[in-house]
Formats: structure tokens, sequence, C-alpha cells
């Protein structure tokens, strides 16, 4: 007899071992029409795999939050079935589910083309109308490595090998194609459905090695249905507006050049964007009773050893040799802040101590890796530490949590979501100070009443984390902001502080970033407001410009008065027609542009058009200068 139960939580009892598919018919058949896969004691399971112990099951139908996993996974196969039959002499490596997609990497001498794109797809519209059944086997592993070297497929045969000796595996059988997969699927390939399409081919190394062979690897996305494909093309097509390296031209904020790959040149504009970002984020930590550190940028390999990270992130790590001696650039400003703590002796009277730097980093990430302002390999955090009793971790983790909501309201970031990473595979640490700091930072994020899921493995290797997501315009996902609880690091650096008790005892050091790299989020905040940014913000508030050289000595004088009054402001003078002027100025996403002619100069009036607007709202200076230097107080300022 086989118990099982449901979500809803009643029993069904089978004779013997029973399949999800036949729970499912016995629910309803609706139910067995819609379903997917299940899943049994929490492992996705496939519906006609039989399952012989009592166990929980959940059917999982298209509704479901798994269903786009389970679907993309299996329109990754479905991609390597059409190639094999349209070039039967390639071979197929590893083809996984991703975010808004899949992909399948292929060992194929000629390249693809976008011609072979549209063959693919069309082929894959075919064997999704086939309707081929999906059959779960289980194979001993040299029975697998035999079959997959015997049809050429020689990167299979190389992932089995790896499998212990002995051991069963499972492989997935849809019409003629066979591939080794851990599962779940679908039943037959009709249910991956019609809301897929081939994006774009790249290259990839065999399991991400540069020393081995180059691949090619083909990218696609997979939705529920048709609507979802559209809505998700529609948003590419906005992202693509959006692309912050294309507003960075056109705004003349930064570029990016070779001999600095990964690390931005800063124009004027873009420079004036940042400091404006620096300034507030100062005032804000200033106002939160953090004081402002500098750190070396260079620092002996000792130190890194001592903390750490030469063990655990030596290979992201830019190092230089002198004097017989190993430096590092420093990746991230922890251990400093660590040297700082450690001049002089603490008490608890002295703590919580709020360090905070505007520290740049260097991390070496892959040229295949980097993305403008998104992914570099020089940055700045707007970093901070907070040293503290264990007492104190609830209280602080509150008033950070505060802290970076309201900046990000600041910004424009209504939405933010909160993720709780705990301890990853590799990590410094006994199981026992994970398990307090894990409790710890549980406890402070129940205490500020933010909703959080869990990020399983995603902690930093010295302790559990807080991951702050914000979602853009656009309702994509970025994650900026982290709170990290460590026990770890005090202890290696000997960091420690006077109790109440006369006794010394480790501080918990709070790890905690708000924006995480300056770079990056100017590029997320960029890319929001599709370069519209907000007034406060904008590089060049204003732009006067002329109708006629009439009103040029007028428009020299609104300037000064406007720049006295502490907006940035240029001027345009040119001999060039006023719609050409506005029009130019627009592309540069300046908010306001305000056009001089010889009667404004007559009246002493300005005429100001809104980016984005084609109306125009007539002022007398002194009216426009209290309006426009109030609508350009950042937000704090304006509370304040």
């Amino acid at each position: 007899m086989v118990a099982i139960g449901l979500p809803d939580g009643s029993k069904r009892n089978y004779e013997g071992a029973v399949t999800a598919a036949a729970v499912a018919a016995d629910i309803g058949p609706r139910l067995a029409k819609d379903a997917l896969v299940a899943r049994v004691d929490g492992e996705l399971w496939d519906l006609e795999r039989p399952i012989e112990t009592d166990a929980e099951i959940e059917i999982i139908t298209r509704k479901a939050d798994d269903a786009l996993e389970i679907l993309r996974h299996d329109c990754a196969h479905v991609l390597a079935e059409a190639a094999k039959e349209l070039w039967p002499d390639l071979q197929v490596t590893i083809g996984p589910a991703i975010a808004d997609g899949f992909y399948y990497d292929f060992a194929r001498e000629t390249p693809f083309t976008p011609d072979d794109l549209v063959a693919l797809e069309d082929r894959m519209r075919e064997i999704v109308a086939r309707d081929e059944t999906i059959e779960r086997m289980e194979w001993e592993r040299d029975r697998a490595i035999e079959f997959f070297k015997s049809i050429g497929e020689h990167y299979k045969a190389e992932i089995i090998s790896e499998i212990p000796a002995g051991q069963i595996i499972s492989l997935y059988r849809q019409g003629e194609f066979i591939d080794l997969c851990r599962g779940p699927h679908l039943r037959a390939t009709g249910q991956v459905g019609s809301g897929f399409k081939l994006m774009k081919v790249a290259g990839a190394y065999w399991r991400g090695d540069h020393r081995n062979e180059m691949l090619q690897r083909i990218y696609g996305t997979c939705w529920r249905d048709d609507k979802e494909l559209r809505a998700y093309l529609t948003r590419l097509e906005e992202a693509e507006k959006r692309d912050h390296r294309r507003l960075g031209r056109e705004m003349d904020l930064f570029h990016f050049q070779e001999e600095a790959a990964g690390m931005a040149f800063w124009h004027p504009k873009g420079w004036t964007l940042y400091r404006t970002c620096e300034h507030y984020m100062r005032r804000r930590l200033d106002d939160a009773g953090y004081g402002e550190v500098k750190t070396p940028q260079l620092v002996d390999r000792a130190l890194w050893e001592a903390s750490g990270h030469w063990e655990k992130f030596r290979e992201h790590m830019y190092t230089s040799e002198s004097e017989e001696r190993t430096f590092a650039l420093k990746p991230m400003n922890c251990p400093c802040h660590v040297q700082i703590y450690r001049q002089g002796i603490k008490s608890y009277r002295d703590l919580p101590l709020r360090m905070a730097e505007f520290g740049s980093c260097h991390r070496y990430e892959p040229s295949g890796a980097l993305h403008g302002l998104m992914r570099v390999r020089n940055f700045v955090q707007d970093d901070a530490h907070i040293f503290c009793t264990e007492a104190q971790i609830t209280d602080e983790s509150i008033a950070f949590c505060d802290l970076l909501i309201s900046i990000y309201r600041d910004f424009g970031f209504e939405e933010v979501m909160v993720k709780f990473a705990d301890r990853p595979p590799v990590r410094a640490g006994e199981d026992a100070v994970w398990d307090r700091s894990e409790a710890a930072l549980r406890e402070a994020v129940e205490a500020t009443g933010l909703p959080y899921e869990m990020n399983p493995g995603e902690g930093a290797f010295y302790g559990p984390k807080l991951e702050f997501v914000l979602r853009d315009a656009i309702g994509r996902d970025w994650q900026c902001g982290t709170l990290q609880v460590d026990f770890v690091l005090p202890e290696r650096l000997d960091a420690s502080y006077v109790a109440e008790d006369g006794e010394k005892h480790r501080p918990v050091m709070l790890h905690r970033a708000i924006l995480g790299s300056f770079e990056r989020f100017i590029g997320v905040m960029v890319e929001h407001y599709a370069g519209r940014l907000p007034l406060w913000l904008a590089p060049t508030q204003a732009v006067i410009t002329t109708i006629t050289h009439e009103g040029d000595d007028y428009a020299r004088d609104v300037a000064r008065r406007l720049g006295a009054a502490g907006l940035r402001v240029e001027t345009d003078l040119r001999n060039e027609k006023i719609n050409y002027k506005v029009r130019e100025h627009s592309l540069a996403k300046v908010p306001l542009i305000i056009a001089i002619g010889r009667r404004e100069a007559e009246e002493g009036t300005l005429a100001i058009r809104r980016l984005g607007s084609k109306a125009q709202e007539v002022l007398a200076l002194d009216a426009a200068v209290d309006k426009l230097v109030g609508e350009a107080c950042p937000p704090d300022l304006l509370r304040g």
C-alpha cells in the first residue's frame, strides 16, 4: 500500500507503486490534462515515473511558478533534437534552462548562420507538432558511455565518464533522439507549445574553460504561450531602447575602450551625475551616524591571506610584485576597515561603530562577461561596516533597512524584494558559527517586517546575507544592496572590544551596501528612467538657448542667475534654428529647455519647455528661479 498526501491535506491510498499521472487522473480529468510534472517529497518528478513509497505530492501545471523552468528545459532538448536531425554530424553537449529561456552548446565546425536559426526553429515546431512521447530510461554508466561513443557524441561520453562507476544514470528519449538528463521532463513534446523563439548564437568554451574547445551556443526564449512570448519580446525592444551604453553616448556620460577594458572613462556630464549621487549618499550616511574613512588601494598579500580572501577569491584579484613582496589591488574594503577598527582599544561603549567608504575596488572579470557599467573591473562601492555586539544586530539591521528603503525611493525605485542567502558550499568558519549568524540574521530580517524569500547557498564565504533586489520601470530585477552578518572575519583578523565584564570579546561585523557599486547603479538608473533623469540628478538641468542673437545677452544673464542659485545650466547661442537645437538637447535628455527671443529679453521672462512636452510655460525670471530651484532640490534636502 502506498499512501499519497496532497496539498489540501487529503490522502489517497494505492495498491503498490503509482504514478503522479494516475493520481492526477483520480483527482479529475482537467488536472490530468493540465499536468506537466509533479513534486514528490519536494523533488520534481516525471508524471509517469513510479512512486513506490508513501509520499507527499503536488501536481505542477502550466500556471505554476516551476512550469517555466520545465518548459524551457524541454525546449532545449527539442532544440538539440532539431539540430541533430538537420546536421547529424554535430555533437550536442550541455543545454540548461536559464533566466527567461534556455541554451544548448553544440560542437560543429561550420558556424551557424541566421538562416540556420530559422531552419532550426521551423524544425523545432515540427517536433512539437509531432507530439513525441518523452520516455525516461535508466542505464548503467558504462552502457551509456559506450552508447554515446558509438553515435559520435564524445562530449556526452566525457560527462558520463566522470560519474562513479556502477551508478545508474537517467536518459530521456523523444522520437529517435536520446539525451543524458537528470529530468524531469514533460510527457510529450507537444506540451512545449508555441511560445518559444531562437534568439542568437554565441561562442562558449567547453565547460567554461578557455583552455578547452570553443563551442557554438544557441540561445532561445520560452514562455507558457504566445501572449507571454510577445510580451517578453516587447520588453526586449524596450530594454534595447533603454540600453545605458547607447544612452551614455547620446547623453555624453562615459565611454569604454580596450586600453582599459572594464573600466569607465567618465566624461564631465557623467562625472557630474556620479558626484551628485555620491554627495547625496554622503549626506545620508552622515545623518545616519557613519564615519567616512579612506583605505589603501594596494595591500600586501599577507592581509588577504589572513582574511581568507587569498584562498577563496584569489582568481578575481589583480596582483603586483615589488621589493620581493606580493601586493593585491583590493577587491573589497572589509579587511582594511578591520585594520582601522583595531587601532586603539575599543569598549562596548564604542559600539555600534559605523564605518563607511566610497572604496575603489578592482576585480578580474573575463572579457566576455564585461557589459558597460553593469559588469566592470574597476568600481566604487558605497561600502560600510558596522561593528557591533551580537545583541545589537537586530536594531542595526532595522535601521539599515529603513535607510536603504528611503534611499531607493529617493532614486525612484518603489518595488524592493529581499532574499535571504544562506551558507554557500565553499565558506570559512565552522558550521556552529554559521548556525549563529544565520539565526541572528533571520531574527533581524523578521524584526524589520520586510517579506523575504530564500536564496539557498548564495551567502558570502564568511557569512549569510540579505540581498535587496530592485524592480525597474519595465519589470526587470536588479540585485543592488546587501547586508551580511559576519562572525568569521573579526576572529580571523583579531578584532575585539572590552565588554562590561572587563573581558575581551569579538565584535560582530555587519557588511552593508545600498547602491552596491556606483557604476552599476548608475547604469541601472539610466535604464530605469530611459535617460530622462529626475531634475535633481540630471547632469545638465537646463539649457538656455536663443531664438535670435538679440537674446544672447539676456540668455547669459539668465544662465548666471540660475547657476548662482545652484542649478546646472548651459547656454546654446549657436546660429542654428530653434527646432534643431530643441531636437539636439532632447536627444541628450536635458530636462529643461529655456528658449529666449526678443520678447523674453524685453519682458524679463523665460519660456520653459520640459523634456517630452511641446507645451511651454512662460514665467517671470524671479518666479522661474524660485520654482526651478525648488524642483531641483535633492529629496533629502527637500525633506530637511
